[in-house]
């Protein structure tokens, strides 16, 4: 019902920025929630910073002040903005959607993108 695709994956060395993109085949204002998580080998998945139909944000502490998740409604996007990038942000990023509106919660996922961050 939702379809995602995600796009800005790459290699960047320490310190740099990356900025993803996550857009979407329907209004981004009729989804409750959208975000990006990510997941390295080896470890479980982990909510990196998600933003509510509403506009409100929340980001984790690990990315506090370097990632900020931001959206264009008019273009069904949704943006993570990372700057200054550690070696530990290593990992797939995926961006999730969670559709409440009709029946149970139901969440979609893109195919996800690499970001790899070394020297």
């Amino acid at each position: 019902q939702v379809q995602l695709v995600e796009s800005g994956g790459g290699l960047v060395q320490p310190g740099g920025s990356l900025k993803l993109s996550c857009t979407a085949s329907r209004s981004i204002l009729s989804i409750n929630a959208m975000g990006w998580y990510r997941q390295a080998p080896g470890k479980q998945r982990e909510l990196v910073a998600r933003i509510t139909a509403g506009g409100a944000t929340n980001h984790a502490d690990s990315v506090k002040g370097r990632f900020t998740i931001y959206r264009d409604n008019a273009k069904n996007t949704v943006y993570l903005q990372m700057n200054n990038l550690k070696p530990d942000d290593t990992a797939v990023y995926s961006c999730n959607a969670l559709v409440l509106q009709v029946g149970p919660a139901a969440n979609y996922w893109g195919q996800g993108t690499q970001v790899t961050v070394s020297s």
